[in-house]
């Protein structure tokens, strides 16, 4: 099969990564793709290393037979615990992860006041600490780690305004956010809530996030490879989750609206 005609796979440790996918979607309306989202073993943010690897393994050899051409970790913690390593097992696959958008939030300033939304393990790992020494700067950033958020998402309760506010009173009750300069998505549940936190924080906090610079980057690979579907026709998505509950399936499909 022409490599280009093969699909895009794309996972999480749960639906978080459907923002991704949504927005590789719009980059690329040809293009096919698989997405993956690991339910039953979510969340990801408090397991250890060994234990998310191996779930990313047996991730990738499940695209693997579907015949995909790249593979998107569409997940913060997942790139952080594993990306190194299956770039090493599967050197023949481009695998495309991301990261909180320090470098972004960062960018052209100093001085700056930047709060990093994340998940303990991303907080926690050294590639993260290597974002921060690489692009900190004079800047002050405080590392705020957010399960409860990924747990809103995973539960069907973004539209539970309540639940969602008084979850970001309580991780925002030690910040001054009159005087915070960026907010940096570091986990791509956190997409969801953009709407929410411009209520909640003032103008001058700017939200940044890594989704359309991953989506960038992957088109870029595929075209280096020569392998974007340049077909005129709207490319299709598959779904799939680790867990046999079909609300799981019902909520992808309606974050993927959202």
């Amino acid at each position: 099969m022409d490599n280009s005609k093969k699909a895009i796979g794309v996972f999480d440790s749960g639906l978080g990564g459907i923002s991704v996918l949504r927005d590789l979607k719009k980059l690329m309306p040809n293009e096919d793709f698989i997405y993956f989202g690991d339910s039953a073993y979510a969340p990801y943010g408090i397991k250890t290393k060994d234990e998310i690897t191996k779930r990313c393994v047996e991730i990738i050899d499940f695209f693997i037979e579907k015949g995909v051409k790249a593979v998107v970790i569409a997940c913060n913690t997942a790139t952080s615990a594993s990306a190194n390593y299956l770039r090493k097992k599967y050197k023949d696959l481009p695998i495309i992860g991301m990261e909180p958008a320090l470098k972004v939030a960062t960018q052209g300033v100093k001085n700056n006041n930047i709060v990093v939304m994340a998940t303990p393990l991303t907080l926690k790992e050294k590639k993260f600490e290597t974002l921060m020494h690489k692009f900190r700067g004079n800047n002050k950033v405080v590392k705020m780690p957010c399960p409860k958020l990924v747990e809103i998402v995973e539960n069907d309760l973004l539209d539970d305004e309540t639940t969602v506010i008084n979850q970001l009173k309580d991780y925002y009750k030690n910040v001054n956010v009159d005087n915070l300069d960026s907010v940096v998505l570091g986990c791509t549940h956190f997409i969801f809530y953009k709407d929410y936190l411009n209520e909640f924080l003032p103008e001058t906090a700017h939200l940044v996030d890594g989704n359309m610079g991953t989506c960038k980057h992957v088109k870029e690979i595929l075209e280096q490879k020569h392998e974007l579907n340049e077909e005129n026709h709207v490319g299709n998505i598959e779904i799939y989750n680790s867990s046999d509950d079909q609300k799981y399936m019902t909520l992808s499909n309606k974050l993927l609206a959202r």
